[in-house]
């Protein structure tokens, strides 16, 4: 193990003194008035307490507290930022929380060939500013890119509104080392083209489920020549979705093509970056095109004239980069912004093919008004990743309830048509019931085992992902008692 210098102790719980000689005194959360700020992370309804926090530094300390609680047989989690939307990072069950922001060093940059490494409590959108002076960028994008970190969007597999054209996560990951769940270290990916397992695409998107991701070494784009905003009212929710399928249809690559609705709207208006929607109209989309500077122009007039063809109110192209940056801004703040118009909201993450975006939005207006609950409605359009927000009152009883189970709904019609329970928020603890809606028995028995290859003793962040009883033979026993 790595140890640092002894320190004085004073903790009444035994597993306190062991791991603050592993990272130090001051590194080591215990007392329950530090705890509370990680009973949860952005999925609110559920909390719970950890045992312990603890910060390393290293990739060499993560390996020694893993070991230690490995050998204790402890459960624990790792939590980046706590910007989750799914529960992942939320103990359930007394774990202790090994918190990785402290690691958070930009480690190398090599423009010669496209690539950055970075550890994992580095923020996304400080990767983008380190090296925007040279031309270059990092792809993906999620709302809280100012502060998530690339840590969390791996194990979430995190998207955002330019996935459309560039991809997730995934597709921007080139290596990484990691410590597994007895505190083995090791290293994936890191040259194209590997034979044999892809073990680096099955832990990006794991959840901090089967290892604790130390180091990522990511690809960086070049800067697109020119980029263009659109902004598109509509007065109906149907002609926007069908201006989505249509513009994707003429072959325009969009950089992202976002929509919101009508509730949508009147929070990001009622919030900190209006941008003057008009509140009478059902839906705008909001898009970008980049790419050479001599075709933006002529794909734009193309995004125009689909529009037209829709039936839209007005159409407009922002003038300069702060009109634009206005316009992104009043959308990436949506879900906050959804605060200025009720006390509580429940973001859900469903994915539907694009064809069936407004049969599906209007089944979601009926468990709406069924349930009496207003449903706003955000998402990334161009590749139908849905991002209904359900509006509720936590101080009036049954409300929270009622709003979890409106979610399942919502999941459960996106499920029935050809689609997905998450997109790029994650399974955590919201979702693990749902995940029925989309695989059988013994789909879920097949991801089990891979788990077990991985975190055998279920000490790395247990009970998550899976429905419970999540094993073929408890679900059968459970449903014959």
């Amino acid at each position: 193990m790595l140890f640092k210098k002894k320190q004085r102790i004073s903790a009444k719980d035994p597993i306190i003194p062991a791991l603050q000689a592993i990272v130090g005194e001051e590194d080591v959360l215990y007392r329950y008035e530090d705890l509370v700020a990680y009973e949860c992370d952005g999925y609110t309804i559920h909390k719970g307490i950890p045992r312990a926090v603890v910060f390393p530094e290293s990739t060499e300390e993560v390996s020694a507290v893993v070991k230690y609680l490995h050998q204790q047989q402890i459960p624990f989690i790792p939590r980046g930022a706590g910007t989750g939307l799914s529960g992942g990072a939320i103990p359930q069950n007394n774990e202790v929380i090994i918190s990785l922001v402290r690691m958070k060093k930009l480690l190398e940059v090599d423009f010669y060939n496209r690539y950055a490494v970075v550890e994992p409590g580095f923020v996304n959108l400080k990767l983008t500013n380190a090296i925007a002076d040279k031309g270059y960028y990092y792809a993906p994008d999620p709302s809280s890119q100012y502060v998530c970190t690339i840590g969390g969007n791996v194990a979430e597999n995190a998207g955002g509104a330019h996935c459309l054209k560039y991809g997730v996560t995934t597709n921007h990951i080139l290596g990484m080392e990691a410590v597994l769940a007895n505190g083995e270290i090791v290293e994936l990916g890191g040259v194209p083209d590997v034979p044999g397992y892809d073990l680096m695409g099955l832990i990006t998107g794991s959840e901090g489920t089967l290892a604790i991701v130390t180091k990522i070494k990511v690809r960086i784009l070049k800067t697109p020549q020119e980029k263009k905003t659109v902004m598109a009212y509509f007065d109906k929710v149907q002609d926007a979705s069908q201006a989505v399928s249509d513009i994707i249809a003429a072959g325009i690559v969009t950089a992202a093509l976002e929509m919101m609705d009508k509730v949508a709207i009147e929070g990001v208006e009622a919030a900190n970056f209006p941008v003057g929607h008009p509140r009478d109209i059902e839906a705008v989309l909001l898009l970008a095109v980049d790419g050479l500077a001599a075709g933006i122009d002529d794909q734009i007039a193309e995004v125009v004239e689909v529009c037209q063809k829709r039936n839209v109110r007005e159409v407009k192209v922002a003038q300069t980069v702060e009109e634009a940056q206005r316009w992104w801004a009043n959308r990436k703040t949506a879900f906050g912004a959804m605060g200025a118009i009720s006390p509580d909201y429940l973001v859900q993450d469903g994915v539907i093919p694009r064809s069936r975006l407004p049969e599906v939005l209007a089944r979601i207006g009926e468990i709406s008004e069924r349930s009496g609950l207003r449903i706003a409605n955000v998402f990334h359009a161009g590749d139908g990743n849905l991002h209904p927000l359900i509006l509720f009152d936590s101080r009036k009883p049954g409300e929270t309830d009622l709003a979890v189970k409106v979610g399942s709904e919502v999941l459960k019609v996106c499920a029935d048509v050809g689609g997905s329970i998450t997109g790029e928020h994650g399974v955590g603890i919201e979702k693990k019931e749902e995940m029925r809606f989309v695989f059988t028995d013994e789909e879920i028995e097949a991801q089990l085992q891979i788990r077990d290859v991985f975190n055998p003793q279920q000490l790395l962040n247990p009970d998550k992902l899976f429905p419970t009883p999540s094993r073929c033979a408890e679900v059968k026993q459970a449903a014959h008692k």
